[in-house]
């Protein structure tokens, strides 16, 4: 019995580093998507851009993946033009401060980022949908986050 205690008191950190290392993520594929949507990888006249230039899919400093405005609902493009104008916002919670329990963005002071509701059609209540945007005053809009599912994941708007 005490062999068998041995053998899987050995065989154990064996078993967690073999899971971890298929657990890990593969490496983020920078030729797949630009940096932000706006660029491409391809220079003028549709040559290709040297390897050295081809951008990331994901932004440098969270390290999210980039939406473009354009790819955001409907409602998410509305939000944030209020955001722009500084309101009027129909949640008495949005402009609220956005603790990131989760510490998905970037890490800052508290009070840093402030949450805004996206609507979802059909929906009776706030939904899962999200725009946080950091910094101040509340009007800026180059440090925003959207989430589609309740801050279980988020991607950066591209500004």
């Amino acid at each position: 019995m005490r062999s068998v205690r041995s053998r899987l008191f050995l065989l154990a950190p064996l078993l967690l580093a073999g899971w971890l290392v298929a657990c890990e993520p593969a490496p983020a594929q920078t030729t797949a998507e630009p940096t932000t949507p706006e660029q491409t990888s391809r220079g003028q006249r549709g040559r290709e851009a040297p390897a050295s230039s081809v951008p990331t899919a994901r932004d440098p400093v969270s390290g999210l993946p980039w939406i473009t405005r354009a790819a955001l609902p409907p409602e998410g493009r509305q939000v944030l033009a209020r955001i722009a104008q500084g309101g009027p916002f129909p949640y008495r919670k949005d402009g609220a401060a956005f603790g990131n329990r989760e510490r998905l963005l970037p890490r800052q002071p508290g009070g840093h980022y402030r949450e805004y509701t996206v609507p979802t059609p059909g929906e009776t209540d706030r939904g899962a949908r999200r725009i946080v945007c950091g910094g101040v005053p509340v009007t800026r809009t180059a440090e925003c986050y959207y989430t589609a599912d309740h801050y279980a994941s988020f991607r950066r708007i591209a500004p």
